[in-house]
């Protein structure tokens, strides 16, 4: 391994702290995000003062600092990482203090970035840019951030949300104006009246009384709650998503208050149960903790008229979602499909009122929260991430709804079951299962993580794995891959475990978040709230234990430099039976590496690998190279990373063993 002098002040900070995973770069090749989860007072000394002298430089700035509401002596401070004045696109950092003494940081940061922060394109030019993405006009001002790119280094660019059907996120480059990257923001799955819902139970509702009509508004919770009917005007609610204004009109309303369209009664009924579930659990005050306006958008598109749609259109039939960049003053909006006629099935599945199901309710709401806190990046874990929470929020909702006797469906761990029916053979109940995420194709343990490019990352898919640390750590069990058994809180408890989540994931986690973030994440706000090997504690730890997140300490971290059309190696000696899984990725995205591993013994020690030695290997074009193997404690193996391109180029390397 090549070394440079000229090393980042973050670099002699780790050097000096005992960081052994970061090696010098070549000159204007940035280094991998590094992972921040100090819990221990060692760590903590070390990366409070460097918090503390990056908050003086500029190089850190907080964007909120509130106080804890479970702990009134702690306080929370979100910080964003800036560089040269312009932030840094999803890098940041959440420090819990009590007392000015602190007591957790976590974090995803960008080490040294030789990136101009001078663009080339003024404001100006950039939305012009933007404007040729697809033809279509901008939701929100363009910001100049130093974007990450996906398949490594970073670049400077304008981000803005275009006006297209998903509502995408685009980054374009700042000197040029070409798209590097985007993503869709959806994140999808008084009086008081009565009325009946999607599953034929009466519901009470909170409306308000105008001349001789009753109209869904809410005027007996702190925020302005409003359920507006698009009346099956899929134009109109487009219009309505794209920023167009909402009047009295266009509010739900029933002439004798008895109310008969289920999709606004469970719509109206349930954004107030959600409400009123975070409030009473966690004493949140709405999606923003501000008691701002909840709007939702009921009937987009009637069930027959769904079968006219095409491509993103589906989703407004068919779909649930969460937009926060749409709506009046772009304060966000929440809608509701219909779902399909009932003689109709889309993926052999029977699709009817999505507002029928709390927890497709409550789950969508709870991306609002998450937007607001720590607004989980939607892609690759920390999208696993959001997804997960938005599941266990939803699902915490039903029981605690059950157990008042207020919801009349059973209460379980299936995800839209109340909406989404098996229609024929061979298909389940819901979309997702947290006590058994294999039975609809998801991962139950982190050796079966997605790690391909669709659903960006996996988001939907790898969120099994923290659904089941979730369920574990409450029912107990064991988990179906690894065996391994947990001893949960009991279901009489499951507050203690819904707390411990939710603390640490509206508290503590960063927008760039790892598995590994929320498995410290979760333990320690466990230790915050119940005390050090706490029930809640050891049940959190079991739990990712059984589904194979290896906590922060057992991750080795290794970096290196390749030569151009050349390879590099290293010898790994396993410390214990289990899952050897190496992560790989360059620092150069204009750079192929592949990732190979094979005996530590001869011939298997030359360069290059002979192809006969190799026991699994990973070649894709993908940014990150992953590779799984089981070994056995105490045999060495053989790492090889291979270098496609022309030039060198540093890497780093990430293994660990799992269960």
């Amino acid at each position: 391994m090549r070394r440079f002098p000229g090393l980042s002040v973050l670099a002699l900070f780790l050097l000096a702290i005992g960081w052994n995973g970061l090696s010098a770069q070549e000159p204007g090749v940035p280094a991998s995000p590094l992972r921040i989860t100090a819990t221990s007072d060692g760590e903590l000394r070390s990366w409070d003062q460097y918090v503390n002298g990056q908050k003086r430089s500029g190089g850190l700035r907080v964007v909120t600092a509130k106080t804890d509401p479970d702990l009134p002596f702690r306080v929370v401070e979100r910080l964003d990482q800036f560089h040269n004045g312009v932030r840094i696109w999803g890098a940041d950092v959440v420090r819990n203090s009590e007392r000015g003494e602190s007591v957790s940081i976590f974090g995803s940061l960008a080490p040294e970035i030789a990136v101009s922060t001078q663009p080339t394109l003024n404001s100006t030019a950039a939305t012009a840019a933007f404007a040729g993405v697809d033809n279509r006009e901008l939701l929100t001002t363009p910001e100049l951030v130093v974007f990450p790119l996906p398949s490594g280094g970073f670049a400077l660019a304008y981000t803005a949300v275009i006006a297209s059907q998903a509502f995408d996120r685009v980054f374009v480059d700042a000197h040029t104006g070409a798209q590097l990257w985007r993503y869709s923001e959806l994140l999808r799955q008084s009086a008081v009246g009565t009325g009946i819902g999607v599953v034929g139970d009466t519901k009470k509702l909170s409306v308000v009384q105008r001349d001789n009509t009753f109209v869904a508004s809410d005027s007996h919770r702190p925020p302005v709650i409003n359920t507006y009917d698009m009346k099956g005007n899929l134009n109109r609610t487009k219009t309505v998503l794209f920023g167009g204004p909402l009047g009295a009109s266009d509010l739900a309303s029933d002439a004798d208050n008895v109310w008969t369209d289920p999709a606004v009664v469970d719509a109206h009924a349930y954004i107030g149960w959600t409400y009123d579930y975070f409030f009473k659990r966690f004493g949140r005050h709405g999606l923003d903790d501000r008691d701002r306006p909840i709007t939702a958008l009921t009937n987009p598109v009637t069930q027959q008229g769904a079968l006219t749609l095409l491509g993103d259109d589906l989703n407004f039939a068919a779909n649930a979602f969460w937009c926060p960049v749409c709506g009046p003053n772009q304060q966000g909006v929440m809608v509701f499909g219909n779902g399909i006629p009932p003689n109709f099935t889309l993926g052999g599945q029977l699709i009817t009122y999505l507002a029928g199901a709390l927890d497709i309710v409550a789950h969508e709401l709870t991306h609002a929260v998450t937007s607001a806190t720590s607004n989980l990046t939607p892609s690759n874990e920390s999208g696993a991430l959001n997804e997960s929470f938005s599941d266990i929020m939803g699902t915490s909702a039903e029981f605690f709804y059950k157990d008042l006797n207020a919801y009349k469906p059973p209460a379980d761990y299936l995800i839209g079951e109340d909406a989404i029916r098996a229609g024929r053979t061979g298909t389940r109940d819901g979309v997702r299962s947290m006590a058994n995420p294999a039975q609809y194709g998801d991962p139950d343990h982190y050796r079966n993580k997605y790690v391909g490019p669709d659903d960006d990352g996996g988001l939907h898919t790898n969120s099994g794995i923290p659904n089941q640390a979730f369920y574990l750590a409450i029912e107990g069990g064991t988990n179906r891959t690894s065996g391994l058994s947990v001893t949960g809180v009991g279901a009489t408890n499951r507050d203690q475990i819904e707390k411990a989540f939710y603390r640490a994931f509206t508290l503590m986690l960063p927008a760039n978040a790892t598995f590994v973030a929320a498995r410290s994440a979760t333990t320690q706000a466990a230790r915050d709230l119940y005390g050090a090997n706490s029930r809640a504690e050891q049940a959190i730890d079991q739990a990712w234990n059984a589904v194979g997140v290896p906590n922060a300490a057992s991750i080795t971290t290794q970096t290196g430099t390749v030569g151009g059309r050349a390879q590099t190696s290293f010898a790994v000696t396993m410390a214990s039976d289990g899952t050897f899984q190496l992560n790989l990725r360059g620092n150069d995205s204009t750079v192929d590496l592949d990732l190979y591993l094979t005996p530590n013994t001869a011939p298997c020690q030359i360069n290059p690998v002979p192809t006969t030695c190799i026991l699994t290997q990973s070649v894709t074009p993908e940014a990150v190279e992953s590779i799984k193997w089981t070994v056995a404690a105490g045999r060495t193996f053989r790492v090889w990373v291979d270098n496609l391109g022309p030039r060198s180029t540093t890497f780093t390397v990430e293994h660990f063993i799992t269960p």
